[in-house]
C-alpha cells in the first residue's frame, strides 16, 4: 500500500497522477491539496488568503470561519470530487472524505500561534490544529473492500468543529495508522532543490539524519515540510519520494527514481 499526496498547485498533472495509479494496481490512499484552487475561489468571494509567519519561521494560512467555508469548498468540494471523479474513470472505485467525515482525521486544534509583528509578539488563534491521529479501522474496511480514499482537509477537533491542517502532518498520521511501503509526494518542482530557483539543483538523495540541516536550509513552506519529513521517520515510514507533479507520468516517475528519494 503507498499513500500518494498530490500537491494544490495548479500546474500538477492530476490526470497523469489517477491514470499511473490506475495501472499500478496497488492499494492506495490520495491525500489531496487544493491551495491554488482555494486562492481562486476566495478571490471570487472576496475573501483572499490571510497567512501568519510564527515566530520559529513557519509559514501557516489563517484560517477564520470563512477561510474555512472556502476551504470546504475547494478542497472537500470540488478537488477532491473531481478526484474521484478521475478515479472512477480509470476504473478506480474511489471515496471522497474530509477528515471530518466518520472523523478519519482526528485533531487538536491550536491554542494559538505565536507570530511576530515589528517588535511586538502576539497570539493568534484560529481554526487550524495538528492531526493527532487517524481512523484505520474505517480505511482498512475501505481499502480491504476495494475502494481507493481520497481525503482532504479540514480535519476535526476535539470538539467537533472543522479546522485546517497540513497535509504533511495528515500523511503523518496516516503512516503511523497503517504503515504504507512507500508514501509519494508529488509538488510543482523536481524534487528539493538545493537553490529553490535553479530547477537543475535537484537533489537526488537524502538521508534522514541530513533533514534537520535542511530544514535549517530553507524558508517558509518548504521549511515546514522538512519538519514533518523529520516526525514521518520518527514514526516510521522506511522510504519517501518527493518528485514533479507536472510531468506526464508523475508517479510512475516518481516510483522509477525521478526527483528526491529520503530514506
Amino acid at each position: 500500500m503507498i499513500i500518494v499526496k498530490i500537491g494544490g498547485g495548479a500546474a500538477i498533472n492530476i490526470e497523469g497522477v489517477i491514470r499511473d495509479l490506475a495501472a499500478l494496481e496497488e492499494q492506495a490512499i490520495l491525500v489531496v491539496g487544493a491551495n491554488a484552487l482555494r486562492d481562486e475561489i476566495a478571490e471570487k468571494l472576496d475573501a483572499p488568503k490571510k497567512t501568519l509567519t510564527s515566530v520559529k519561521g513557519y509559514t501557516s494560512v489563517f484560517s477564520d470561519e470563512q477561510a474555512i467555508d472556502v476551504m470546504m469548498m475547494a478542497y472537500a468540494g470540488l478537488r477532491n470530487k473531481r478526484v474521484v471523479e478521475l478515479c472512477q474513470q480509470c476504473g478506480m472505485n474511489a471515496v471522497g472524505l474530509s477528515g471530518l467525515d466518520g472523523r478519519v482525521v482526528q485533531g487538536v486544534r491550536n491554542k494559538g500561534i505565536r507570530v511576530k509583528e515589528g517588535e511586538k509578539v502576539r497570539i493568534v488563534r484560529d481554526f487550524s490544529g495538528k492531526p493527532k491521529s487517524a481512523n484505520g479501522e474505517l480505511l482498512r474496511m475501505l481499502l480491504d473492500n476495494g475502494y481507493t480514499p481520497v481525503l482532504s482537509v479540514p480535519i476535526i477537533d476535539e470538539n467537533g468543529f472543522a479546522i485546517n491542517s497540513e497535509n504533511d502532518d495528515i500523511v503523518n498520521v496516516l503512516q503511523r495508522e497503517l504503515h504504507a511501503e512507500k508514501i509519494v509526494q508529488l509538488i510543482e518542482a523536481p524534487g528539493f532543490l538545493d537553490d529553490k530557483d535553479d530547477p537543475t539543483s535537484l537533489v537526488a538523495e537524502i538521508s534522514q539524519p541530513e533533514l534537520a540541516a535542511r530544514e535549517e536550509q530553507v524558508e517558509g513552506r518548504m521549511k515546514r515540510k522538512m519538519l514533518a519529513l523529520k516526525k514521518l521517520f520518527e514514526d516510521g515510514a522506511a522510504t519517501v519520494l518527493i518528485s514533479d507533479g507536472r510531468v506526464e507520468h508523475p508517479l510512475q516517475d516518481a516510483l522509477a527514481g525521478k526527483g528526491t528519494r529520503i530514506a
